[in-house]
């Protein structure tokens, strides 16, 4: 068993800006914006119309068929309108407007306690799937589709991601203190659909809080332990957990669960609880705001749907003084610049970040020919040669960056951008290439399909 993955860097935490803030619950006022494509696979298909009524915790979307989720209201109100709106990636997605009429009013039965002592790993799947949870740590892959693989029977590991290791976010370090009992008992739940699984709880030393208080929840449950991990980033990535707790490395083309492991955010075993325990569907989640031009930094439980704007609002807008000059959602390392703040959130959102300077400005006036120093491959967490790859990007060759570098093993982290003294911009290189290599992939399946058509 590995003690830490390897590669990684150690990036200015930042986490002091937030990291005492107690989690409190926004209510938003404004009208609401629910993506239908806020996970990955196939958008949901709304199920609403124009001029309904609807009710927190009302299923508006469904799921549009295996890798997909459904999208639950998180206000109640009436349906606006359902149309193309800018969304945190740029582009304009159909989302399913809501008058939000501030009662929130609940959906009958949402919040009733369950007895749970006879369920099925049927009615568990069931629950996670009727309640829209996705990954909350990252990209929003559709839980119930995780927790049902090909061999359940294969799995050793339930690892429960408590890493926070994105600079910033200290979220999740909130949710672990305030709700140490709930996650566990979601970990128990998702153990329940693996007889031969162990769960593990990794959290970074720099949260003894957290680690405090999810040691004295898990103690004496005897297929639960905390694992206090190095501080060290992206310790929170799913393949840099697995190294550790498993002692084993995979390709991309493989998932967690072909090496025996199943990764789940600390704030997904909540939403599981929340759904099994509570009849309550996924509609709000935690995130960070936080950054230099933010007037209060905060840990907010915040409805999906609610605007950027909104929340940045409620954390008493802009310092003095101060103008904004980037905004960011998630962290420093692997978020999005958002190009407004009139933008909704959804359910992967763990963070806003808003700056009175832009780091990468500053990079662009500082950067110069790759100096060869090798950095970048000693801290990529995949063992990848960033600087070999960069060169075959800007050559433009896409055979020899896929093939002979392993091109679509990066998995941005940002970590070789970070260390890279002449200040390169490889990670967004990287990003650009992947996505012109399987955009060529899709066109070259798609002319095939045609063909024998």
């Amino acid at each position: 068993m590995k003690i830490t993955f390897r590669g990684g860097v150690h990036p200015k935490e930042q986490k002091e800006l937030s990291r005492e803030k107690e989690l409190r619950i926004l209510n938003a006022t404004g009208e609401m914006v629910f993506v239908m494509a806020q996970h990955i696979g196939r958008p949901a298909k709304p199920i609403v119309k124009r001029g309904d009524p609807v009710l927190v915790g009302q299923r508006i979307a469904e799921a549009d068929g295996f890798v997909s989720a459904n999208i639950i209201s998180s206000c109640s109100g009436k349906v606006k309108a359902i149309e193309k709106r800018r969304t945190i990636s740029g582009a304009m997605l159909e989302c399913i407007v809501i008058d939000n009429d501030g009662q929130y009013t609940m959906a009958e039965g949402i919040g009733e306690k369950q007895d749970i002592s006879g369920i099925t790993k049927e009615e568990i799947l069931a629950k996670v799937k009727d309640a829209g949870i996705v990954g909350l740590g990252g990209a929003g892959f559709p839980t119930s589709v995780k927790l049902a693989p090909k061999n359940p029977a294969g799995i050793k590991y339930v690892i429960a991601n408590g890493a926070d290791c994105e600079p910033y976010l200290t979220c999740n370090d909130q949710l672990m203190r305030k709700e140490p009992e709930a996650i566990v008992e979601g970990l128990e739940i998702t153990l329940k659909l693996f007889e031969n699984a162990e769960g593990v709880i990794c959290i970074e030393e720099n949260k003894p809080e957290a680690i405090a208080a999810m040691q004295k929840a898990a103690s004496g449950h005897a297929k639960i332990r905390v694992m206090a991990l190095k501080t060290k980033y992206p310790q929170g990535g799913e393949r840099s957990l697995i190294q550790v707790v498993a002692g084993v490395d995979f390709p991309t083309s493989k998932l967690p669960a072909d090496v025996g492991c199943i990764v789940d955010n600390v704030g997904t075993l909540y939403a599981i609880q929340r759904a099994v325990v509570y009849n309550e569907p996924l509609f709000s989640h935690v995130m960070t705001v936080s950054g230099d031009a933010v007037k209060e930094t905060a840990n907010l439980i915040v409805r999906d749907g609610t605007s950027f704007r909104e929340i940045m609002e409620a954390c008493g807008g802009l310092k003095e003084g101060v103008t904004l000059k980037k905004a960011l959602c998630g962290g420093p390392m692997m978020g999005l610049t958002l190009s407004s703040l009139d933008i909704p959130i959804h359910k992967t959102t763990n963070g806003l970040l808003l700056w009175s300077e832009d780091p990468v400005e500053k990079a662009e006036l500082q950067m110069t020919a790759c100096l060869h120093c090798g950095r970048c491959t000693t801290v990529c967490p995949q063992g990848l040669m960033p600087q070999m790859m960069a060169e075959a990007a800007e050559k433009g060759d896409m055979e020899r960056y896929e093939t002979k570098l392993y091109g679509l093993e990066c998995i941005v982290c940002g970590s070789c951008t970070y260390i890279c003294p002449a200040k390169r911009p490889l990670t967004q290189t990287f990003k650009r290439t992947k996505a012109e290599i399987l955009a060529a992939k899709r066109a070259a399946q798609a002319a095939k399909s045609a063909a024998k058509g």
